[in-house]
């Protein structure tokens, strides 16, 4: 049984590998687009620098959006405004999937059962047992379903994690993360109003509640929703988080404990303005901080001063990791006596050896990562998984534990308590409500074709 070291040393080098020809039964593979807004856009700028890919179709529910990117591909993709149709086109063999969090477990399932092999972005769910049903569906089609936690393909990663390996860190017993901005006074209160011209709104809700349209819990502005997704919990800080189970070999917390809600911006949002976390892992604890009203201290260089990206604590220095680069700042070799203020001697005091002299337990160092970076990469790198039938470095079920952290964390704050999970059983320990919302019902006939799959 190969261990977790062993495990994140093979995908490291199969992520670099992967930048040299993959032998495969086809020689270039037809991409169909679903989703063409912020990050949708992005995806088809990085896959259409890929020589080996067809941009075979895109789809949208807002019909300008439709256009739009049929001309960014910059060649003739079919347009459609059901995906249901892209499903049906023989001519797609892969999907990416941009789309609002909420419709990404179905499209997901969908797809594959369909017989394409999904791109789908992050957040991966929108409620925690979508996961396992996404993995189940992955399984049984023998589809390739990677997570656009792009981070994992980072150039500098697998050196990062050679340093882990080697113990320049030391014993890494605790992870923090951090997201502060400040966007007061928000996204104001719209009036509720017809949905424009060009946009399928039924279709666009699919499985989520009935709710009369709104400007912000639409385009763009719905992540600050619960019925479509988690805020930036699940938005940032599942890249966050994704870093630290990648490497870390982590798969799941023992318990979180997280607090907060919406109390600054003065908008019709929902998710939290201000929300701190910590999850207890076998063997070292991860905090989270999150503020949208209150921007990071900056240092006179504009930039700011903490370290960014996850910070690695070990026993002999901070490795800071993010999807740009890493730094390493090493903590000074001392003699435990020496940390006790010097203000006086007292009879009994510790007494400090007079020859010690404090050394750094390594040399700083500061990487940046490698053109082109994670995105561009992560892009190169699905394509060759599905030429390979490899499995992702992203794959669905890293996806689902990811995603499965992030959600607790939005549990414990909306019930207000710690929760204890139990891994295996994929539940939280003795806590009836908690497990009554890992699961969320669909609108019809969305429920219908969900229950269809039998997962």
């Amino acid at each position: 049984m190969p261990t977790a070291a062993s495990r994140r040393s093979f995908l490291a080098s199969a992520t670099a590998a992967s930048y040299s020809r993959v032998p495969g039964a086809n020689d270039r593979v037809q991409i169909g687009f679903i989703g063409t807004g912020l990050i949708g856009l992005r995806h088809i700028a990085d896959f259409k620098q890929l020589a080996d890919v067809d941009m075979t179709a895109v789809c949208d529910v807002y019909q300008p959006r439709i256009e739009y990117a049929q001309a960014q591909c910059g060649s003739s993709p079919k347009g459609y405004q059901d995906f249901r149709k892209l499903l049906d086109d023989k001519n797609v063999q892969a999907v990416v999937i941009s789309t609002p969090d909420h419709w990404h477990a179905l499209q997901t399932i969908m797809a594959c059962a369909a017989s394409k092999d999904v791109y789908v972005e992050k957040p991966m769910t929108l409620f925690l047992k979508e996961g396992r049903w996404m993995t189940t569906a992955a399984r049984r089609y023998n589809r390739i379903a990677c997570v656009g936690t792009q981070g994992r393909n980072g150039s500098h990663i697998s050196e990062a994690m050679q340093l882990i390996r080697d113990g320049v860190v030391g014993k890494i017993h605790a992870v923090r993360f951090s997201a502060y901005r400040n966007i007061m006074p928000g996204f104001g209160r719209p009036a509720d109003c017809p949905p424009p011209a060009g946009l399928d709104y039924d279709l666009w809700l699919g499985p989520a509640p009935q709710r009369p349209y709104n400007p912000n819990r639409v385009i763009y502005h719905f992540r600050w929703f619960w019925d479509y997704s988690g805020g930036q919990m699940t938005n940032l800080g599942a890249h966050d988080m994704d870093l630290v189970h990648y490497l870390l070999g982590a798969r799941a917390p023992k318990s979180v404990y997280s607090a907060g809600g919406r109390y600054a911006l003065e908008d019709n949002g929902e998710t939290p303005d201000t929300q701190d976390a910590i999850w207890e892992y076998p063997g070292f604890t991860v905090a989270a901080s999150i503020r949208e009203a209150s921007g990071a201290r900056r240092g006179s260089g504009g930039t700011a001063s903490s370290l960014a990206g996850v910070q690695l604590c070990g026993t002999r220095g901070v490795l800071a990791v993010s999807r740009g680069g890493f730094e390493l700042v090493p903590d000074m070799k001392i003699v435990p006596e020496s940390a006790i203020p010097p203000w006086s001697t007292p009879p009994g005091h510790p007494k400090l050896s007079a020859d010690f002299k404090p050394a750094p337990y390594a040399e700083p160092r500061r990487v940046t990562g490698d053109s082109p970076e994670p995105m561009g990469r992560h892009a190169r790198h699905f394509i060759d998984c599905v030429k390979s039938r490899q499995r992702p470095v992203a794959d669905v079920e890293t996806g689902h534990e990811v995603s499965v952290s992030c959600h607790l964390a939005n549990l414990s704050l909306q019930l207000g308590r710690r929760l204890q999970w139990d891994a295996v059983k994929e539940e939280v320990v003795s806590d009836r409500e908690a497990n009554a919302r890992l699961v969320r019902p669909y609108r019809k006939p969305w429920d219908d074709v969900l229950r269809s799959f039998k997962l």
